[in-house]
């Protein structure tokens, strides 16, 4: 197995000297909660449209599904409380026989070192302290990490849907950073923090070799899509950036608040962030997959920022939005894109959610509803095609140069579509 690097464009990737885009699912509890056999299935079906990694916490992921594993990495009276004097071997045997299945099926690996509950200082360490980890113990975990998964060449994903807001917290997950530059040199390391943050502390930026945002899942504020890819733009140094927490498809609204996002909400926030700046790749989730709900098995009381249920996993892996984001890796690799560089200042719609960016030879124009496209230069040569995000049918759309300005027209559908700007 190959270690991802980075492009030498700065904004993407590349796998044995080729692109690489980073289409990721968030299987976080994969380890303990999925048995064996629906593993086999569910690399089967992930591969099949399209899926290149699989993001997994090393630790039980502290919002799952109840799990009828029984397999921690620590001893544990009932499952949620853990010992960490010690470690149970054959959790991580088993997770490491999952990791060689996945990796032979040409998945690469995403793993979690230290998900914000592990942590102190943290939001989620407030809302469930049973498991904030002894501070002397963080650079052993770390070593063991290493020691049992670098074999497969993953990416390293320092933190878990984390702030950096206290003292306690820098100083866990900069532990945990400086262990793994000195034992893991070549291994990609990011960090994946919370829902609207745009902070990076300082000391890590260079051991980080990208970055990770979470436009995340509060139905009010999903335009996080495009305004933190802009604002990691903006502040910090050129790196590749992946939205690496959209909305999950059917994922209740956050804080309890009553409606689930739809194929239509995901695809919406892809497209944003990609068109945005982070065009090195982007990651799916599906609610009953992230947490491996099964049937006939309790749900957790404690559902992060207050989720509504679960689908079984058997169903939420087939859910479209997968298919939809499998169709956004083909699509590019179809095209030979890579890098996308942000133009919207080229438009003249009012409305944000309008997103466009711009290769050597194309614009693709992100077009949430229906309505003419005003783009302040005269693009004489180009043709405009609308292609329906949901159906996958194709339009060609009339489009018109005059006074430093083109207008292009209305397209013929009724969803979602990317304009795709081409030179004759």
């Amino acid at each position: 197995m190959s270690r991802i690097k980075i492009h030498e464009n700065g904004s993407n990737f590349i796998l044995d000297g080729k692109p690489f885009f980073y289409l990721g699912d968030t299987i976080w509890s994969a380890f303990t909660n999925v048995s064996l056999e629906e593993w086999e299935y569910y690399l089967s079906i992930r591969k099949a449209q399209g899926f290149t990694v699989l993001q997994i916490n090393t630790m039980p992921q502290w919002d799952r599904c109840i799990s009828d594993i029984g397999l921690y990495p620590f001893p544990t009276k009932d499952g949620h409380k853990f010992d960490f004097t010690q470690w149970n071997q054959a959790y991580y045997d088993r997770a490491a026989k999952m990791c060689r299945m996945a990796v032979d099926q040409g998945f690469q690996l995403a793993l979690v070192v230290l998900w914000l509950n592990y942590v102190p200082g943290t939001w989620g360490s407030r809302m469930l302290n049973m498991n904030v980890m002894p501070e002397e113990f963080v650079e052993a975990y770390t070593r063991k990490v290493i020691a049992e998964f670098d074999g497969f060449d993953p990416v390293y994903v320092v933190s878990g849907d984390t702030d950096f807001d206290t003292p306690e917290a820098k100083a866990y997950y900069g532990t945990a950073l400086r262990v793994l530059c000195e034992n893991s040199p070549k291994s990609l390391k990011t960090m994946h923090i919370k829902r609207g943050y745009d902070v990076i502390p300082e000391e890590f930026l260079d051991r980080l070799d990208f970055y990770m945002f979470q436009s995340g899942h509060n139905a009010r504020e999903q335009q996080m899509a495009y305004v933190l890819p802009e604002r990691f733009r903006e502040k910090y140094p050129r790196k590749p950036m992946i939205n690496a927490e959209p909305c999950y498809e059917q994922m209740g609204f956050s804080r309890q608040e009553y409606g689930r996002f739809e194929a239509v909400d995901i695809r919406k926030a892809a497209w944003s962030s990609i068109l945005s700046g982070a065009c090195a790749g982007v990651t799916y989730g599906a609610h009953g997959i992230w947490n491996w709900q099964k049937v006939n098995c309790p749900k957790n009381p404690v559902l992060g920022e207050g989720f509504d249920e679960p689908l079984p996993w058997q169903e939420a892996i087939k859910f479209p939005g997968a298919w939809d984001y499998g169709f956004i890796r083909f699509k590019l690799e179809e095209y030979g894109i890579q890098e996308l560089t942000p133009v919207n200042d080229c438009l003249e719609n009012p409305s944000s959610d309008i997103r466009m960016a711009a290769t050597e030879d194309r614009y693709l124009i992100y077009l949430p509803y229906n309505t003419k496209v005003i783009i302040g230069l005269e693009l004489k040569g180009f043709t405009a095609k609308a292609l329906d995000l949901e159906t996958r049918y194709l339009a060609c759309v009339d489009m018109e140069q005059k006074g430093g300005r083109t207008v292009i027209s209305m397209h013929p559908f009724h969803k979602d579509v990317l304009l795709i700007l081409e030179k004759k």
